[in-house]
């Protein structure tokens, strides 16, 4: 039997409104009789995950309890044709009060309320500190170049790769600071599971997961990913590195970690450019957007300049200014970075690393 089910949930609380970001899919549910191995759990693999890959739309209907489980909040939201939600709740002095989300799909079993979870919201107010990570090549040294790497990076957990013992410190040094963190991959949406897997063991548990949704580059009707996004990485991760900031707000200090494999210099460094207003966002974007890391369609276009519109009210808002700290592994022993002239590489901004790495061996079993 199947039912609907929560592939994730993420609710970010600001001092203005609450950001939800979620995904349903239909799950093989066994019953609540049935008997779970607690000594069978093991790391899951993406290929595990291989149902997400089918669209269907819900409609959940959300309600919010305060500390002493009173109700505050209650309304209704349909998802996308993917499954996806994205919404924001304004806040006024009722809704402040919310402490919890209990969630029930109530669209695919007529008159049944099915419950999905309760879930807390994350709250970032008062001063925002952000650390935004890519993930493979910066944090886990993965593989993708030849048949036998993507097999083997779909049927093994992310565990059997070497881990960038550089990044990784890095990483939970800022978190340790008070840095809120966030993953940003171009990775399959499926790989979900097994990266949230690999970031409890490493002892990073609240990382909001932002990943690449394969089912849009192969649907017609939709234009937000097209097939020459499967390598072209640039749209996707300068769209929800925007995304990002339009749910938790304009940040007080941010940190954009990543790797010189690919784009990440040339977005993060737009993102700088349009946070420290030394430049109007539409203007940079005009000077960028025929980048060989973005080459977007006429569709894509206009919707980024939409969000750098946005980010341009945000940013004007805000009198304090964002500061910016941008990291990057080095690929080889290289001293400096390759980038778009427009943007005048600001040495002050950017630092190379030495991305050495580790295996991480599982733990040894305890003696019986």
């Amino acid at each position: 039997m199947k039912r609907p089910n929560l592939v994730h949930f993420l609710a970010i609380k600001t001092d203005d409104y609450i950001s939800v970001k979620a995904s349903c899919t239909m799950k093989e549910w066994k019953g609540p009789t049935a008997v779970v191995d607690l000594g069978a759990f093991t790391p899951k693999f993406p290929i595990q995950d291989f149902r997400l890959l089918r669209s269907s739309q819900f409609r959940i209907k959300l309600i919010g309890l305060d500390e002493n489980q009173k109700q505050v909040f209650k309304k209704t939201y349909d998802s996308d044709h993917f499954g996806n939600f994205n919404f924001k709740i304004p806040l006024n002095e009722e809704r402040k009060k919310i402490a919890v989300f209990q969630a029930y799909e109530i669209k695919k079993n007529k008159g049944l309320q099915i419950h999905l979870g309760s879930y807390l919201p994350i709250t970032i107010q008062g001063e925002k500190k952000l650390i935004i990570c890519d993930f493979d090549k910066t944090l886990v040294d993965t593989k993708y170049s030849s048949t036998k790497e993507v097999y083997n990076s779909l049927t093994k957990p992310l565990s059997a790769f070497p881990t960038v013992t550089n990044s990784l410190n890095l990483f939970t040094d800022y978190i340790g600071k008070g840095f809120h963190p966030f993953i940003l991959s171009a990775s399959p949406h499926f790989y979900e599971d097994s990266m949230r897997d690999w970031l409890y063991q490493n002892k990073v548990f609240t990382a909001g997961i932002f990943l690449k949704d394969y089912r849009r580059i192969f649907s017609i009707l939709e234009g937000e990913l097209t097939p020459k996004d499967l390598k072209i990485q640039g749209l996707y991760k300068l769209n929800h590195l925007l995304d990002i900031l339009m749910m938790t707000g304009i940040p007080d200090e941010l940190v954009l970690m990543g790797d010189n494999f690919e784009s990440d210099p040339i977005i993060y460094l737009t993102l700088y450019k349009v946070l420290n207003k030394e430049i109007e966002p539409w203007k940079l974007w005009s000077a960028l957007k025929k980048d060989p890391a973005f080459q977007f369609n006429r569709k894509q276009n206009s919707q980024v300049l939409s969000k750098f519109y946005q980010l341009g009210s945000m940013i004007s808002a805000k009198e304090k200014k964002c500061q910016v700290k941008i990291y990057i592994r080095k690929r080889a022993n290289e001293k400096e970075i390759s980038i778009n002239p427009v943007l005048k590489l600001d040495n002050k901004v950017i630092e190379l690393y030495e991305g050495n790495t580790a295996l991480l061996m599982p733990a040894e079993a305890p003696a019986q």
